[in-house]
């Protein structure tokens, strides 16, 4: 006789370890052609039940909110503590990629350590030889053999963002505490220091909202941050100077990126950011004050490069300055009612002469 019951339990635990080893070996070769970071991801979560996520980026179905609300009874909203200041639309079509040429032993030595981590961000990003651009001109050249996806993107803006809110923040702490400690006045410093790593925090909360790394990714995060933070602060206690043009190379290599990804965004390569029904996330609307005809991907990548592009001459004009006494030019009132300088289109950063 035939039972009518369904068997719901195909196979055991142990025979489901097995099982998960024998296929593995034939799933490692059928995605041996892809990014090494993507492979991470995909082969643990076949060891794991599709479970876990090692280092790969959320699929567009899965998308969940990373930061639910949480009501209070009386608190409605919390402001941002530095509100954005805001770019024109000609400013930020403006941006382009460009290098401040090394012209000391410090500037030289920053330059190759951050052309070092830039090897680092691609190797663990899985950025294959034909993704990468001239390397001639590695910070200028924005064409590739073939383009990077979507999920690669945001693995590279999650790596680049949550270590690009460290310096700012490293040398305002260190500035804070010289002001205390000497009892001197720090000229405005600090500000636009603790500024830049908080907004530097909110591309990081933006794009978080696209995607969930996993928990390789999640290791390299603390990892780089430990190392970076530790390493930043010794080189802020030894030469600011070289410290802040460190930090003017750094964001001169995440301008390039965000142009390479515009660039491919107006090329068709990205699909899913070009699809209509592509919403930006409300934390990005807020905090940019985007106009509702101005929501696209690439328009909020517009916007965050141009805040790059304003970290860029900020740290290359401060690299600039007297470190102990030059106030801050941003944030100053000059003679005249001249307006202070705006950063964003200053490459490489205003001369001492020509702010102070």
């Amino acid at each position: 006789m035939l039972s009518t019951k369904v068997q719901t339990k195909l196979c055991t635990p142990k025979q489901a370890v097995r099982l998960s080893k024998a296929v593995t070996p034939l799933f490692q070769a059928s995605i041996a052609g892809y990014p090494a970071g993507i492979r991470v991801g995909l082969l643990a979560s076949i060891q794991h039940g599709g479970s876990s996520r090692a280092f790969s980026t959320t699929p567009v179905a899965n998308f969940r909110e990373f930061f639910p609300s949480k009501e209070t009874e009386h608190i409605r909203q919390t402001p941002p503590a530095w509100p954005h200041h805001g770019f024109t639309e000609e400013e930020m079509l403006s941006v382009v990629p460009s290098h401040r040429s090394p012209k000391t032993w410090g500037d030289w030595a920053a330059w190759k350590f951050v052309r070092s981590c830039r090897w680092g961000m691609d190797f663990f990003t899985g950025m294959g030889k034909e993704q990468k651009v001239d390397k001639t001109n590695p910070t200028t050249a924005v064409e590739t053999i073939k383009p990077l996806t979507e999920g690669q993107w945001l693995l590279r803006f999650l790596f680049l963002e949550s270590i690009a809110g460290v310096p700012g923040m490293v040398a305002g702490m260190l500035r804070h505490l010289h002001s205390i400690r000497r009892l001197k006045r720090d000229n405005g410093w600090i500000e636009t220091l603790l500024e830049e790593s908080y907004n530097e925090r909110m591309h990081l909360l933006t794009f978080m909202k696209m995607c969930e790394p996993g928990w390789f990714m999640k290791l390299l995060l603390i990892g780089a941050q430990g190392v970076y933070f530790n390493g930043l602060f010794l080189t802020y206690l030894i030469s600011p100077k070289i410290t802040h043009r460190f930090v003017g190379y750094l964001e001169e290599e995440a301008v390039h990126t965000y142009t390479m990804a515009i660039k491919q965004i107006d090329e068709g390569h990205l699909p899913k950011w070009s699809d209509p029904k592509f919403a930006v996330p409300d934390i990005a609307i807020q905090y940019w004050d985007m106009p509702k005809d101005k929501r696209t991907m690439k328009d909020l990548i517009l916007y965050i490069r141009a805040d790059e592009a304003c970290h860029r001459g900020v740290n290359h004009t401060l690299s600039n300055l007297n470190q102990k006494e030059d106030p801050n030019p941003f944030v100053s009132l000059y003679k005249g009612g001249q307006s202070p300088p705006r950063p964003a289109l200053k490459a490489e950063g205003y001369e001492r002469e020509e702010v102070m």
